[in-house]
């Protein structure tokens, strides 16, 4: 999981920097995913310590938790815009829309890892 958890980081680091460049770099909120992305992916670096891997794993679900609370919106003005409320900044709508729907990903891979290793036997 701490690949996977370092891999997730850098999506949204790449996704906050093109959220920023494709708004103009009009707002800093726009690098908030890269930002997120920075603490998965150090998550994940301190994940790699065996003895640190299970407080690392479940802050980073909890991130995801919180990134997926943070950003559900922009699912919901997603679709908005596409019913014809073109009122919506489809940027900045579309960017927290991936981000959500990547947390969400991330949240479902973490649960089912965290399933898998309590049926694993015991060594």
């Amino acid at each position: 999981m701490t690949q996977t958890t370092k891999f997730f980081g850098i999506l949204l680091v790449l996704l906050g920097l093109i959220g920023y460049f494709a708004t103009g770099m009009a707002s800093l909120t726009a690098l908030i995913p890269a930002v997120y992305g920075a603490v998965f992916y150090f998550l994940g670096v301190v994940g790699e310590n065996e003895a640190r891997r299970m407080i690392a794993m479940h802050l980073a679900q909890l991130l995801a938790l919180l990134a997926i609370i943070g950003t559900f919106t922009g699912i919901l003005d997603v679709i908005s815009w596409m019913g014809g409320n073109h009122e919506v900044n489809i940027i900045a709508a579309s960017v927290r829309a991936l981000m959500a729907i990547l947390s969400i990903g991330y949240l479902v891979l973490g649960i089912k890892s965290f399933i898998d290793a309590r049926r694993a036997p015991k060594e």
